[in-house]
């Protein structure tokens, strides 16, 4: 192979590597980290087209809310493109306290009259 390949080849080892442990182990904070290393590791054209591809990925409205949370710091959560428990964690870590609690109580209207009563008797719980 010639030099071309051996000057990128383990910068983007390592790259594909951080991207396999952050779809094996699937938590925010290994997406996080997967991040900086790709910042690290791959130029700011790569890291572009990386970005181009995964948003192609995506439904348009779920990209839509991947950018716009991503540069404009988003007043909603993301789709759950991890778990929902760990998008919401996330989320509910840099909200604003409004926006909390009007997902709230959005999210408690949704519920069930079953997971509604559920839902109260776990915060009664937790209160007492």
């Amino acid at each position: 192979m010639g030099t071309k390949y051996t000057k990128f080849a383990d910068p983007h080892k390592r790259a594909a590597r951080s991207l396999i442990y952050a779809l094996t182990l699937g938590g925010f904070d290994a997406w996080q980290a997967t991040s900086a290393v790709w910042a690290a590791r791959l130029t700011d054209k790569e890291g572009a087209a990386l970005s181009f591809a995964a948003l192609k990925s995506l439904e348009p409205d779920q990209a839509a809310m991947v950018v716009e949370t991503v540069f404009a710091g988003g007043d909603t959560p993301l789709p759950p493109l991890l778990s929902s428990a760990d998008e919401a964690v996330h989320w509910a870590s840099w909200a604003g306290y409004d926006d909390i609690k009007a997902c709230t109580l959005a999210g408690f209207n949704r519920l069930t009259a079953q997971d509604q009563t559920a839902f109260l008797d776990h915060v009664e719980r937790r209160a007492a």
